[in-house]
């Protein structure tokens, strides 16, 4: 009988319709180049609905299985295999984006039989008959390892700069309107200027901050969460007021919201899976996908988005400061998600580099837009490639048998 490889894309955080969804071009290109090669089998698409990416994680691995669970049994009934669960007619690649691959290989441990990620870890014998069949995990800019501390770093680093920036344009009218260079308006201003070492020491102290203020709303603490204050206690009174004060400091404030917004953008994640705090958590489930991997054959990926040639330059090739040797931050290679260090069996990894994105966040949900991701169709023949390649020399695949699907 002809069999069905069923794509299942799943979105990340505040993520929905606008990631993956009825119209997604992404997910309709990569069905398409899917089907293209590999012609033994229907390449279908099925994209899970929008979800809370707030709360229990466990909970929202369990919904994700019991739908999956559902979309399966109608392919099977409709196909009318007459064992679905020993000689199942559909398999099933889990994509997902961000936090949705994080979903994605929780859900593939836990139809394989292992244990839940975070308790005791027993010698367990994977079930190869899980139903559904898992043939594939591919994360998209999933950060298995913890999101790179760059992120949080360098987008300290850009809002200090564009304070200094504007204070020095402030300062320069203030000596056009008084028509003196050299009086005590003037000398005040000079006096108030970061120096060039100034501007890294408060990069550094700005990223320390981050990542202390991270760290507290992972631990789901009284002083959890990103909010002004906070962040004035820390890089105001620690860096920018010692630094710039008076007209800088009031321009920083000023900005005040996007200074949060994106702060809050990269910790929200925490709110929805702790585990990014967690390492020995986070390599735990790298560890048990790839023992899935071993023993079953089941693939795994991914796609991370790392910044090209549009990222401003950075002046200090090396870590920025104390808080940058402690955090490991370079600026030689900007990635949205921590790499394996290749120690230890972690699936393969691909990159993706933008050429347009300036900062990594927005590489990160600009990855599936050809309009702000130039090299658009090279992740799209990764993605296949990791597809193919799992599928095309199994026996599942090669046991298709019937008419050829028309590819639209």
């Amino acid at each position: 009988m002809r069999r069905t490889l069923l794509l299942c894309f799943v979105h990340g955080f505040k993520g929905g319709d606008d990631t993956f969804g009825a119209n997604s071009k992404f997910s309709k290109d990569l069905r398409k180049s899917v089907a293209q090669a590999l012609p033994n089998v229907d390449v279908r698409v099925a994209v899970y609905p929008t979800y809370d990416t707030r709360g229990d994680l466990a909970g929202c691995v369990a919904r994700f299985v019991e739908w999956l669970l559902e979309n399966v049994i109608d392919l099977e009934v409709a196909a009318r295999t007459p064992s679905p669960t020993v000689d199942p007619s559909v398999h099933c690649v889990l994509i997902g984006h961000s936090m949705g691959g994080i979903v994605a290989a929780d859900a593939l441990l836990a139809l394989a039989g292992d244990q839940r990620i975070g308790e005791e870890e027993d010698a367990t014998e994977l079930n190869a008959m899980m139903f559904p069949y898992v043939h594939g995990v591919l994360g998209l800019d999933t950060p298995y390892l913890g999101i790179a501390p760059g992120v949080v770093a360098h987008t300290a680093e850009d809002q200090y700069a564009a304070a200094s920036s504007a204070f020095n344009q402030i300062s320069g009218l203030t000596d056009a309107l008084w028509g003196t260079k050299s009086g005590s308006a003037a000398q005040a201003a000079s006096r108030a200027l970061p120096a060039a070492e100034a501007v890294s020491g408060a990069a550094a102290a700005a990223a320390a901050a981050g990542a202390a203020a991270s760290k507290g709303a992972a631990g789901g603490g009284s002083g959890g969460g990103w909010g002004w204050g906070k962040i004035a206690m820390y890089a105001g009174a620690g860096a920018i007021a010692s630094v710039a004060a008076g007209t800088a400091a009031t321009v920083a404030y000023r900005n005040r919201d996007q200074i949060t917004e994106r702060f809050s953008w990269a910790t929200s994640h925490l709110e929805f899976v702790n585990c990014l705090a967690r390492g020995e958590v986070l390599r735990a489930r790298i560890t048990r996908v790839a023992e899935v991997n071993r023993q079953l054959g089941v693939g795994f990926g991914n796609i991370y988005t790392q910044l090209g040639k549009g990222a401003p330059a950075r002046t200090n090739p090396t870590p920025v400061g104390a808080a940058g040797s402690l955090l490991g931050i370079t600026s030689s290679r900007r990635t949205f998600c921590n790499l394996p260090s290749g120690q230890t069996p972690s699936g393969e990894w691909r990159p993706a580099i933008n050429d347009v994105a300036r900062e990594e966040t927005g590489a990160h949900m600009a990855m599936f837009e050809a309009s702000t991701n130039p090299n658009y169709n090279t992740l799209l023949g990764d993605a296949r490639d990791m597809v193919v390649k799992w599928t095309v020399d199994t026996a599942w695949y090669e046991g298709s048998t019937g008419g050829l699907a028309a590819v639209p």
